[in-house]
């Protein structure tokens, strides 16, 4: 009975566009594919080729490495990255079962978009464990990847809702850049790497539309005092994420720096170092927050105040990568 009288108390906005959640529906049955029959397919990664592109890891701003050196360190950075897709769609995947729970008793077309999203997303988290049980095969021992996905997404979980959906709608729009504007056009890239991220991009262009259908949703349920939490709630997220990826760029820099045939100079270390924290940034704070249709639906949301901290928030974000 209690169930039934929480479900009845389910906040729900007066209209749902239910032929955008139906829009979703039907890309996700046109191109719905499977790890081993579309994408893995027996085979392996190629080490005599780079996996993350020059646009994303930032590499050849070392001009001191050698062509091969560059082509490990994309190498070192095409791991992390996987594994942090594998990392936040834990998150995310908790946070859609959470938010479709609205949708139970109400528009069926929202809650089979979002069941679908779940299930998607729980497919992309074990590509992104085989990625890394296939980059082991091919790179040599010694690699870390420190965040730990539970701890990460309870962390996130515990912000408001609208951050969280906030963050969600600025990572799968990333998600979406990096394909177009770096993977897919880079034919230096080992092929598996740039197949994997093409499949993974066909489903999350469909999971972008649903982020930010939830998050206006969300949005407009929302009182003044409470959109002005969770706005600090999404600068302290952002700020969370930064302090992860200096932890993984300090291991990923020991790691590379290991695994070299020769030593560098002690500036060339620091640029090194520098390099991979600037990169990391870019991939997974700034490249978001520059897209141009997260800005847009964030400054629809938020006031100018609002806008303001978040920039001042980013502000020495964006000086490190550039």
């Amino acid at each position: 009975m209690s169930n039934a009288a929480d479900l009845q108390k389910t906040r729900m906005p007066a209209q749902i566009d239910t032929r955008r959640y139906a829009k979703c529906i039907e890309v996700s049955r046109r191109i719905r594919w499977d790890i081993d029959r579309d994408v893995i397919r027996g085979r392996a990664f190629d080490v005599s080729r780079k996996f993350l592109p020059d646009g994303l890891s930032l590499a050849e701003r070392l001009d001191f490495l050698t062509g091969a050196e560059r082509r490990l360190l994309s190498q070192v950075q095409g791991r992390t990255y996987a594994n942090m897709f594998g990392l936040v769609e834990r998150y995310i995947t908790a946070k859609i079962v959470e938010v479709s729970r609205e949708h139970v008793l109400g528009d069926q077309t929202a809650l089979e978009a979002l069941v679908r999203f779940t299930d998607e997303e729980l497919k992309h988290q074990e590509l992104f464990r085989r990625v890394e049980r296939l980059a082991a095969d091919v790179m040599r021992p010694g690699y870390q990847f420190l965040p730990r996905p539970n701890d990460v997404a309870w962390l996130v979980l515990g912000k408001s809702t609208w951050s969280v959906l906030a963050l969600t709608c600025l990572i799968e729009l990333f998600t979406q850049a990096h394909y177009r504007e770096s993977i897919s056009p880079d034919s230096e890239l080992s092929e598996l790497w740039r197949d994997i991220f093409l499949f993974h991009w066909k489903e999350e262009s469909q999971h972008a539309v649903l982020d930010e259908l939830e998050w206006r949703r969300e949005d407009a349920n929302l009182t003044l005092s409470e959109r002005e939490e969770a706005v600090n709630d999404l600068i302290s997220l952002v700020g969370a994420i930064d302090g992860m990826l200096q932890q993984q760029a300090r291991a990923d820099g020991d790691y590379f720096l290991d695994a070299l045939e020769r030593p560098l100079e002690p500036q060339q270390i620091v640029r090194v170092r520098r390099t991979l924290l600037a990169a990391y940034r870019l991939q997974y704070i700034v490249s978001g927050a520059k897209d141009e249709r997260f800005r847009t639906i964030l400054s629809e949301l938020i006031t100018k105040e609002q806008g303001g901290r978040i920039a001042a928030a980013l502000g020495p974000i964006v000086e490190g990568v550039s």
